[in-house]
């Protein structure tokens, strides 16, 4: 019976700790990767040098379900990435995922090698065991924290985070054997590491596309699709491993892939991986909490402290610095990739290789693999979001999104049924705006279907479903918040040739003899984006009002509220001081002048 009860208790505690997982989703969105840490000391206080008592060593079994972890969390990241966004990164994104990793190493090793007392090899097994990114706590702090990155610095951060951990496994397995039998040429080491590399990508990119095939080819049960992926990410993850491939390049390479698809349930996958990548590093942080013992840290705690600064403001920021160099990054950006180094599961799980094989000084590498993820998610973890907005990479974003609701239409892949509910300051219910390629399809208003002419005039608190493409439902989500409110121009802006988001087509048709309709004349600016673009509006996107060119210069609320105007090349370099420039500038500076009350 005794057995009984302690299956019945394990069962108890481990229901206990999925459901404390799912709550604390609700603080991940304020506290970000660092709420993580809560289940790491839990693991130790529940371990056998804590109050616990718990005797738990089987590293086999965490190095399993890290595996499982870090496939899925992989897999989740290159489902999101769009091809779009990483085409003009992919260049310096690859440069730092491969020589940032092996140059941040170099520079770590021969502060482990004194701080440790450890030979050359072990010193460069500390340095590449800590050397990659955590693409956990990356994507987490990314989209959980409220940033708003500057495209090309989150694209590049997360695909570095994405790609980077294949070489940091393969730098390990490699010192690690080296340590273990001692042999090993940098042809033999050379010749390996590219057979891994692109094994890892065909395997990726065949399996990626034969799981597109099948999720729209066979007729599943509603509520099977996200399960039928995430285990098919395993299987492709497996396969490339059993054939000595990088399976976790390969399972990056296959979200990516099935991310940039049309494929049946697309939003209940992302919706499905997203529980269970955050469940995943749970259970991860909880057994690697459990292997970890506070008295062996006693006498490692220092050193490993030594390490990580040198780690965090040395080695990182050189290897980022070096890197891109040959790109078109500014200093700021360069410092807040550098900063954005974070050290998570993906260290410790890598030291718990050495432990796997028996190597003789293989729980030193686990503990300075523990304190740096430690202080790289209490001190960087914390500080990303003021770190970017103090140099200038990213804006707060003011709002969170609406409660979507999405439903695929079986049959056909373009159009898919969007619901919100409509609020009585959202865009939608205050300027009747919809963009150009949705479709208002039903209104539920009192238990009732209605169709949206029959429920013309949408009032607040009713529903409404909308057709539209599958990967531009997210940009819906912009005209069912509540709208920020608008703040009055800067004159001082005139000089550059921007407006106030605020003015109409009308107005600028009226000054610069641009030809709008009637009903377009009633738009705003801003209202003249939100319509136009499918996505939401970020710095620097482009619309063309012939013959001008508007330029959103400024976001507020999700909004464009400063537009830029570009003339026609000719006009700005041919017209006399009376002529069509002159006159746009005067008429500008008394609407200006009106809206601003001078």
């Amino acid at each position: 019976m005794a057995s009984l009860d302690a299956v019945s208790i394990a069962i108890l505690l481990g229901a206990v700790l999925v459901m404390a997982g799912i709550l604390s989703s609700l603080l991940a969105l304020r506290f970000g990767a660092p709420l993580l840490l809560v289940f790491l000391f839990i693991g130790m206080l529940a371990g056998d040098s804590g109050p616990g008592q718990l005797r738990f060593d089987d590293v086999r079994t965490t190095y399993l379900v890290g595996s499982v972890a870090l496939a899925l969390i992989l897999f989740d990241g290159g489902l999101r990435t769009r091809f779009q966004s990483i085409r003009a990164v992919l260049a310096p994104s690859m440069v730092l995922a491969t020589v940032g990793v092996l140059v941040t190493a170099l520079i770590t090793a021969p502060v482990a090698r004194y701080a440790l007392d450890l030979n050359w090899t072990e010193a460069l097994l500390v340095g590449a065991v800590v050397a990659s990114t955590d693409a956990a706590a990356v994507f987490l702090l990314v989209h959980a924290q409220g940033l708003r990155l500057r495209p090309r610095v989150g694209a590049t951060l997360e695909v570095e985070s994405g790609t980077n951990d294949p070489i940091a496994v393969f730098l390990t397995l490699v010192l690690v054997e080296f340590i273990t039998i001692g042999e090993g040429s940098a042809w033999q080491i050379a010749l390996q590491f590219t057979r891994e590399a692109v094994l890892g990508g065909i395997v990726g990119v065949v399996g990626g596309r034969l799981v597109v095939l099948a999720l729209n080819r066979v007729a599943l049960p509603q509520g099977l699709h996200a399960p039928f992926v995430a285990t098919a990410a395993l299987v492709i993850f497996g396969t490339a491993q059993v054939s000595h491939a990088s399976g976790f390049l390969a399972v990056y390479l296959a979200g990516i892939i099935i991310g940039n698809r049309p494929t049946r349930a697309h939003n209940s996958v992302v919706t499905f991986l997203d529980a269970a990548t955050w469940l995943a590093q749970i259970v991860m942080f909880v057994l690697l909490g459990l292997l970890v013992s506070p008295q062996r840290l006693v006498s490692s705690i220092a050193p490993a402290v030594v390490v990580a600064v040198v780690l965090m403001l040395v080695a990182r920021p050189v290897a980022v610095f070096l890197c891109l160099a040959p790109f078109r990054f500014n200093w700021r950006e360069k410092l807040f990739i550098a900063w954005t180094g974070l050290r998570g599961a993906v260290a410790i799980f890598l030291a718990s290789i050495p432990m796997l094989v028996g190597l003789s000084k293989a729980y030193l590498y686990f503990d300075v693999a523990f304190v740096v993820v430690i202080i790289s998610l209490l001190l960087q973890g914390w500080t990303l979001g003021p770190a970017a907005r103090k140099l200038h990479v990213a804006l707060p974003r003011a709002d969170r999104g609406p409660r979507r609701v999405e439903l695929d239409l079986p049959g056909q892949l373009e159009q898919q049924l969007v619901g919100y509910s409509v609020r009585p300051k959202s865009l939608y219910f205050r300027r009747g705006l919809i963009p150009s390629w949705s479709k208002p399809t039903l209104v539920i208003r009192d238990q009732k279907i209605l169709s949206p002419a029959e429920a013309d005039p949408v009032a607040p608190g009713d529903y409404i479903y909308l057709l539209a493409p599958p990967e531009k439902a997210e940009a819906l989500d912009r005209f069912f918040v509540d709208m920020a409110p608008s703040s009055a121009p800067d004159p001082h802006l005139l000089g550059d040739f921007m407006v106030s988001g605020e003015h109409t087509l009308g107005e600028l048709a009226e000054i610069y003899g641009v030809s709008v309709d009637e009903e377009q004349g009633k738009l705003t600016l801003a209202d003249y984006f939100d319509i136009h673009l499918d996505h939401a509006p970020k710095e620097g996107a482009e619309l063309v009002l012939d013959p001008i060119v508007l330029v959103a210069r400024s976001i507020g609320g999700g909004r464009v509220n400063v537009v830029g105007l570009r003339l026609p090349e000719e006009e700005e370099e041919d017209a006399a001081p009376s002529t069509g420039l002159a006159r746009f500038k005067r008429k500008l500076s008394e609407v200006w002048s009106q809206a601003a009350g001078v």
